[in-house]
């Protein structure tokens, strides 16, 4: 008997093919069958017509940071609510484990690590997480049988090198004996399930006491004889991130990279490439990466988001702006000397030619203030700025942009919300953004769910980019788009049995209504532990979300199930050779 039968709904089975209509009947967490209309006759315990309605493999976002969340949160909201079934975790070199049991001062390191650069709230980490392991493979015994998503995580650089360092960690250089100690920590995590090594050398990472976070301080030598451990054991990847990550990679940076992936013998991915068709020469300079490494025996995947994603910024809390060359100085000043400096016209003057300088890379960006636009306001004297663009206030100010926002921002004390409006919104960058997407060392991800909780919210980029494709810019046909979103990252991370509605395969399944399919505007709630904040968006047009043949979503709300597995190396993913 059948555990449940969808009938007559369009089946996009995420291998790009035509969508066709059909019956899929479930069995034991697995499609059973998968045939014409009308043509199952084996009974099952429930059904629903699903006629108008599209039928997709469960996606998978191959970039999330969903480590702690799924302690409080074991429904991964609001990816899961978007149609991602599985995620991947433990990436840019950050892991909750493995933690030195003989030092618990440890936990709260990486408690503030985790809070400063991927922007957790320190209290949910506190409350929200018992923080009982040591060894990798505790705590993903931690998680098991307790999450509703399936998840697999890599091992972070960061905590082995804290493991086995200690505070020297940061700073420090390995002696041949800590390496060997490291490497087998790195085996050792593997062996138990984790999907392969993840690091940083990016700028921008910065830990709970501002250094530069442990994995930067790791020379060449010491990522190539970690990524060479990886390549010992079946179903793992690398992840890196380096600085050149943001904009442009260097020549060094490029034969890193390449040296990683042939060491190991393994797929290498790394975010975020960003697509601006102001900045023509960055996407080829970028791929020269995964050509070079193709012709060396490995394989350089980059991730690219198939949406904009805002990001909220503010002069009083660390942001994106901290980032900018020469700004972190100042924006870490105590409030009022922040202020004073930021009315100083000539402080102003400097701090706009960092901003638009070569040095800013990707940050740049951020540089076209008068785009602005203002979000929560705290002051009397901002009331009715909400939604307003800085460039039409300052016009009737007589101001310059920057100017105004400045004052804007001081008569909050700093706390105003600001939108900054994508310079790269433009049909050229569009149709650039479609044309790289056919790259095959190009793949849709990115999200950083979990992570950056109250400032960005990626995790709807799934439905978004869905509503877009069939309503919007329809820069891919829908089949496509799927197997973009499931079949692409479900091959790359080598997922056993996952990423397609194919009979045998585990039940990982989204139904839709593709009339309505979108994502709702980021909202502010509070809702993690302590009581802290985070964005969050409704799923629109989602119907049923089912991880391995159980629903879990019905109509944009969470069962409360929780079948989702933790998915390990080797068990669960098969070896994805380069060579």
């Amino acid at each position: 008997m059948l555990d449940h039968l969808i009938k007559g709904a369009t089946v996009v089975d995420g291998t790009g093919a035509p969508a066709r209509t059909a019956d899929v009947g479930l069995r034991d967490g697995r499609i059973a069958v998968v045939a014409e209309p009308g043509s199952v006759t084996e009974e099952a315990r429930t059904s629903e017509d699903a006629t108008g309605l599209v039928l997709t493999p469960g996606f998978v976002d191959p970039h999330t940071h969903y480590d702690a969340q799924l302690f409080w949160d074991p429904f991964a909201t609001p990816s899961m609510n978007h149609g991602v079934t599985t995620v991947a975790g433990g990436n840019c070199g950050f892991t909750l484990a493995p933690l030195h049991p003989e030092r618990p001062e440890d936990a709260d390191y990486t408690r503030r690590m985790m809070s400063k650069v991927e922007g957790m709230a320190l209290k949910a980490l506190e409350e929200g997480v018992d923080w009982s392991w040591s060894s990798f493979g505790e705590y993903l015994d931690a998680l098991e049988g307790r999450i509703a998503v399936n998840a697999g995580f890599m091992v972070g650089h960061c905590a082995l090198r804290r493991y086995v360092m200690g505070a020297e960690a940061v700073g420090g250089q390995p002696t041949a004996e800590q390496l060997d100690h490291m490497t087998r920590l790195l085996h050792e995590a593997m062996d138990a399930g984790a999907w392969g090594l993840s690091t940083t050398q990016s700028s921008t990472h910065s830990d709970g006491d501002g250094a530069p976070v442990a994995s930067r301080h790791a020379t060449p030598a010491e990522l190539i004889a970690l990524s060479r451990a990886v390549g010992e054991h079946e179903g793992t990847q690398l992840e890196a991130i380096l600085a050149g990550c943001l904009d442009q990679f260097s020549d060094d940076e490029i034969d890193l990279f390449v040296e990683m992936t042939a060491a190991a013998g393994r797929p290498l991915n790394w975010n975020v490439l960003t697509i601006d068709a102001a900045v023509p020469e960055r996407v080829p300079r970028q791929l020269v990466a995964s050509e070079r490494a193709r012709k060396s025996g490995g394989r350089i995947v980059a991730l690219t988001m198939p949406i904009l994603t805002p990001m909220n910024m503010s002069l009083g809390t660390f942001c994106a702006l901290n980032l900018i060359p020469g700004w972190g100085e100042i924006l870490r000043l105590p409030v009022p000397e922040r202020i004073a400096k930021l009315r100083d016209a000539e402080v102003r003057a400097e701090m706009l030619r960092r901003a638009d300088s070569k040095e800013a890379g990707v940050f740049r960006r951020l540089a076209h203030f008068g785009r602005y636009v203002i979000g929560d306001t705290y002051s009397r004297e901002n009331e009715g700025l909400t939604g307003r663009v800085v460039q039409d206030i300052a016009a009737e100010r007589g101001q310059d942009a920057f100017q105004c926002l400045v004052e804007i921002c001081a008569n909050d004390e700093l706390r105003t919300v600001l939108w900054p409006m994508p310079t790269d919104n433009d049909p050229a960058s569009w149709t650039l953004r479609r044309e790289t997407w056919e790259h095959e060392d190009v793949m849709l991800g990115g999200s950083d769910a979990g992570a950056h909780l109250d400032r960005m919210c990626g995790a709807p980029y799934t439905t978004r980019f869905l509503g877009d494709c069939l309503r919007g810019r329809k820069l891919v046909a829908l089949e496509q788009a799927v197997k973009m979103l499931s079949d692409d990252p479900a091959r790359l991370f080598g997922l056993r049995e996952r990423g397609r509605i194919t009979e045998g395969f585990h039940a990982d399944l989204v139904l839709f209504d593709p009339e309505r399919i979108d994502a709702g505007p980021a909202t502010l709630v509070h809702d993690l532990p302590g009581d802290s904040p985070r964005l969050d968006s409704r799923a629109i047009g989602i119907v049923s979300v089912r991880v391995n043949g159980v629903e879990t979503v019905r109509d944009d709300e969470v069962t409360g199930a929780i079948p989702g597995r933790v998915l390990r190396s080797g068990r669960d993913t098969r070896t994805v050779s380069t060579r």
